[in-house]
């Protein structure tokens, strides 16, 4: 299956990153900060002072004024993004998969990023571990993107925090976690150190229909996707009354630690369009814009 098609980009293009990025002291790129530095977009002048670099000495200022002033410039910073990807097999779930709308949100959001000359990696989740994607950056960087979501593959298990706690973050940035959160062991470990590294957290949540509406009858032996056990049970009413409880608490749970974490959480289901995801979902959380 094509992830990115024509139609696409042509949806992606119309939108604009609105994270509030906590921005790095990194290189620099297309975003503008308040800080005074030397790259090339002109603030202000201020009256020499000893110590000041003499080159950036404006004469044609001194002509006029008699006076020896300094150029100061806006310094522009990067933002850097981490985008981690759940890749354990239960993402790999349903008729329409909730692997394929994880690459085609986070396709979205790099190509998002590149576009605004920021930085981006893509790590993959899996066991206790992670795989660093190269940190890329500018619009020509996409087929790189492209290709290396292309090979992911869904298989295993995951446990969150574990990998995401690999993943050595040094400076201020955003950090977008897609998965369907469906991990014993928890995800708080992980939010708490990236809270800690000065990270805007973002929780995306992936169902397949499947898990939304449940459409059993009967007896079911149901087989866990990563660890191959299994639970036999009758599916009636009060087991899909259930189930309905558990996910509804589970989904709580997850907007409760993006309040305490002060992160964003947002919701897709696998066999939506892209575009409900994004125009909906993410304007509606606030972190796109239409351009």
């Amino acid at each position: 299956m094509e992830l990115f098609t024509t139609d696409f980009f042509q949806k992606v293009n119309t939108l604009k990153l609105a994270m509030l990025m906590r921005l790095s002291a990194g290189t620099s790129g297309a975003r503008k900060s308040t800080a005074k530095g030397t790259s090339v977009e002109f603030s202000d002048f201020r009256e020499y002072m000893l110590g000041d670099d003499i080159r950036r000495i404006d004469w044609n200022a001194y002509g006029r004024f008699d006076k020896l002033y300094i150029k100061e410039f806006m310094e522009e910073k990067e933002g850097l993004y981490n985008i981690f990807i759940d890749t354990s097999k239960s993402m790999d779930f349903g008729e329409k998969k909730k692997s394929e709308m994880a690459l085609k949100i986070a396709g979205a959001l790099s190509y998002l990023v590149l576009g605004n000359l920021d930085r981006v990696y893509v790590n993959e989740l899996k066991e206790d571990a992670i795989r660093i994607g190269k940190g890329l950056s500018g619009r020509n960087a996409w087929g790189k993107i492209a290709k290396a979501l292309g090979e992911i593959t869904f298989d295993g298990k995951t446990t969150l925090s574990s990998s995401i706690l690999r993943r050595n973050i040094k400076v201020r940035g955003a950090s977008i976690i897609i998965s369907d959160f469906f991990d014993r062991e928890g995800i708080e470990g992980a939010l708490k150190y990236l809270a800690y590294k000065k990270q805007q957290i973002v929780l995306v949540q992936v169902f397949s229909r499947e898990e939304i509406n449940v459409d059993y009858e009967g007896a079911l032996n149901l087989i866990d996707s990563e660890d191959g056990s299994n639970v036999k049970l009758t599916m009636n009413r009060q087991a899909v009354k259930e189930y309905e409880d558990t996910l509804e608490k589970h989904v709580s749970y997850m907007k409760g630690l993006a309040r305490k974490y002060q992160a964003s959480y947002v919701q897709a289901v696998s066999d939506e369009s892209i575009e409900k995801v994004l125009f909906d979902s993410m304007i509606g959380a606030g972190l796109i814009l239409r351009k």
